[in-house]
């Protein structure tokens, strides 16, 4: 069985940090949609209730779509908004610290992949999911732990995992068109 998980379209962010805050998708690039779009025929999609993941789903020609609010991006909390100049610096922190850490009033990477988790282990066929960069490593880190968030996860571009019993393994990361 292979999970999909297809981050969204370019965020229309205004350079600001938008986890939890409702934005546009760029869904300008419609040869690059429809190619990531061939890429999943047959899937099941699930779509995180974003406005930017259902805007993608509906360039790709894929609504309606179900959608499951435990794949929203990691919440914020009080860093929701700011610009990316003013979001505060943590310093050189060691993974298991950054995975751990918490945003004044909103959820550290930990408790978001929590609750993303019980989602991935769920699903019973091959399934779509557009979501988030957040949600994407969260499904990586079933494999790699908190070294999931090392990786970069691109705008539009597609990661899959495989399971095979209560096995997890990492087929692709970050594939991008073209």
């Amino acid at each position: 069985m292979r999970v999909m998980i297809l981050r969204h379209a370019m965020p229309l962010t205004g350079g600001r940090l938008a986890g939890r805050t409702e934005v546009d998708a760029d869904c300008s690039d419609r040869t690059a949609l429809a190619a990531m779009a061939a890429r999943v025929v047959g899937a099941e999609v699930i779509a995180s209730p974003a406005r930017r993941c259902i805007q993608t789903a509906d360039a790709m020609g894929l609504s309606p779509v179900r959608v499951d609010p435990a794949l929203w991006e990691q919440d914020y909390g009080a860093w929701e908004g700011q610009s990316y100049a003013d979001l505060p610096d943590l310093g050189p922190l060691p993974l298991e610290a950054l995975a751990a850490h918490r945003p004044p009033g909103g959820e550290s990477f930990r408790d978001m992949a929590a609750r993303v988790r019980p989602v991935l282990e769920g699903l019973e066929r091959d399934t779509l999911l557009i979501a988030h960069a957040g949600t994407v490593r969260a499904g990586l880190a079933m494999v790699v732990g908190d070294a999931a968030l090392s990786f970069s996860v691109a705008p539009l571009s597609l990661t899959i995992l495989r399971r095979a019993g209560p096995e997890w393994a990492v087929e692709a990361v970050n594939l991008t068109w073209p």
